[in-house]
């Protein structure tokens, strides 16, 4: 499965269980990791927990084995590995301590000259 496919797979899976505020990075100039990280919010433990087993299952239901999964247990955080996909799936307080979008945002190149 393309990386693309993936990436919709998972956004759907989110949708599916009501994930808030979707967001999709496309990191694949920044790192070999990864092509993408979908980062989605859950309103709760239990429903950051369900998301995350809900990602496993439709990849697993696509031929796509999770390489890995961590943090279902807790359910602050819970990261699901798919390879080309890494998806984030937090409460709002942890996503707003964290800000990974931040974290992996790009400056534009103009804020990074430096006048001579």
């Amino acid at each position: 499965m393309q990386a693309k496919e993936l990436q919709l797979l998972v956004i759907d899976a989110l949708e599916d269980i009501k994930a808030e505020d979707i967001q999709v990075l496309d990191v694949m100039t920044m790192t070999d990791v990864t092509d993408y990280m979908v980062i989605a919010t859950g309103k709760s433990s239990r429903q950051v927990k369900a998301l995350a087993n809900e990602v496993s299952v439709q990849a697993k239901a696509a031929g796509v084995n999770p390489l890995g999964m961590e943090g279902e247990d807790v359910g602050e955080w819970a990261l699901v590995d798919l390879g080309d996909v890494i998806v984030h799936v937090m409460t709002a307080q942890v996503r707003a301590t964290y800000n990974l979008e931040k974290l992996w945002s790009v400056p534009d190149s103009s804020e990074d000259s430096v006048a001579e």
